[in-house]
């Protein structure tokens, strides 16, 4: 979900309101996936480079996500969301790793949707958090006995389905480290518009060129 910044800016508003408008961007999209029957949607929401980010900033991107699931929680229970937090959650303040806690355990029954929100999350760090949990499972394995079908039940994303389509806001042209074992065989969907800007209909249609795909997985096209 980017370019919350860029669109502040363009407007001459603090960098805070641009998280805000993007932080409400996100019932429209969730409630589209819900009427579509897509069963699984990830959100990119803070990744482990962005703590480089300024301090004030950070701590508004926190207060947001804190809020956030003080006010969404009960409807989204209400809605059948599941909501599942993926990624260092240590790093958090105690009292949002409770908020998180709460939110998945009173969500965790629902099944319309599992909505998974990314927070200090990278993709090389969910890979090498994963081979540890794997030699802490495994302490009389070699590393040599190690195979991609091992590993993946230690992901942050264990219980999902691999990615089918990533799409990209603001104008970048670029994963940025966002589930990369999960995304190997993904779509990728990138478009100009900025986060707190993207509608519902521009969803419907990257999910529409998505159903157009000829997806092959690696093997050679029929003649």
């Amino acid at each position: 979900m980017d370019g919350n910044r860029r669109w502040a800016k363009k407007r001459l508003l603090p960098a805070a309101l641009g998280h805000a408008s993007g932080a409400k961007r996100v019932r429209a999209i969730v409630e589209t996936c819900i009427r579509l029957n897509i069963p699984h949607l990830s959100l990119f929401a803070f990744s482990t480079e962005n703590w480089r980010r300024p301090p004030d900033e950070v701590s508004v991107l926190m207060n947001l996500f804190a809020s956030y699931l003080q006010k969404e929680v009960d409807e989204m229970a209400a809605n059948g969301i599941c909501l599942k937090v993926v990624g260092d959650k240590s790093k958090f303040s105690i009292e949002l790793q409770e908020l998180i806690a709460k939110a998945e355990t009173q969500t965790q029954h629902n099944s319309k949707i599992t909505l998974r929100v990314a927070a200090n999350y990278g993709g090389r760090w969910d890979m090498v958090q994963a081979t540890k949990a794997w030699q802490r499972a495994n302490p009389d394995s070699s590393i040599e006995s190690l195979t991609e079908a091992s590993l993946a039940p230690f992901l942050s994303t264990k219980d999902a389905p691999e990615m089918d389509l990533l799409i990209r806001t603001g104008g970048e042209s670029r994963v940025s480290n966002f589930m990369l074992w999960q995304a190997a065989y993904a779509e990728l969907f990138f478009i100009d518009t900025l986060w707190p800007d993207f509608t519902v209909k521009q969803f419907n249609e990257a999910v529409e060129w998505f159903s157009q795909r000829d997806r092959r997985f690696g093997s050679a096209a029929p003649f």
